[in-house]
């Protein structure tokens, strides 16, 4: 019951808005998971390709998989067949990979490229000059079976929220500034990923239309 009022209280805040809830299940049991489930959540997050290999096969075949943590080339292989959306895009090597794989399981893989958007070192991404470039350049026209469809980004794990606001607007600007010129074919500017449960309103003010929220759903994570 616990787990449904917090997904009621988050769904409330983002009604009216055009922002989807990815629950983060990453290192929750498949119980509470399937009580998110029951609970109506479809969407739900990890961070670790085996682990959400191993929960893919054990529920509900209609949950849609969002990879959203830093994911190595040697582990795409694990959720190439079944992933919804690849969030943590960093590399162009990590795009070859996803296009290699796809191909094997003749799927076409849809994607976002992560931007550093943070004040921190220890966050993945492009940063902004590299994904106009990407943008403006053939490389993307290569993969053919990858649709990378926006960005993600992750702001500086602080409680200044001036500075959060800050970096999550500058990644809706980039995100405009992209939808508003011509793409290629691959391409298309239609989600941004953006806030977690520390900072998922501040998100949604700056347009995010996938909000990441697990310790607000499922309670504190369990390491062990």
């Amino acid at each position: 019951m616990k787990i449904k009022n917090n997904l009621k209280g988050i769904k409330d805040t983002l009604s009216g808005s055009n922002c989807q809830l990815i629950a983060v299940s990453k290192t929750h049991p498949r119980e509470l998971i399937q009580e998110a489930y029951d609970a109506g959540q479809r969407l739900f997050g990890e961070n670790k390709a085996q682990e959400m290999a191993s929960k893919h096969a054990a529920l509900p075949k209609d949950i849609q998989w969002h990879m959203i943590g830093h994911l190595q080339t040697n582990k795409v292989k694990y959720i190439a067949p079944f992933v919804d959306l690849i969030h943590s895009i960093d590399s162009i090597k990590l795009l070859a990979e996803v296009n290699k794989q796809a191909i094997k399981v003749n799927r076409k893989i849809s994607c976002l490229l992560q931007v550093y958007i943070a004040l921190e070192e220890t966050k993945f991404g492009f940063d902004s000059a590299e994904v106009i470039e990407l943008m403006s350049s053939n490389s993307l026209s290569e993969f053919s079976n990858i649709e990378i469809k926006g960005l993600m980004g992750m702001a500086t794990f602080t409680e200044d929220q001036q500075q959060i606001r800050k970096e999550f607007n500058a990644l809706a600007e980039l995100f405009a500034q992209l939808k508003a010129q011509p793409l290629p074919f691959n391409v298309q500017m239609k989600e941004l990923s953006m806030g977690m449960s520390s900072d998922y309103k501040i998100a949604l003010e700056a347009g995010s239309t996938l909000v990441r929220v697990g310790t607000t759903i499922f309670g504190a994570r369990n390491y062990n």
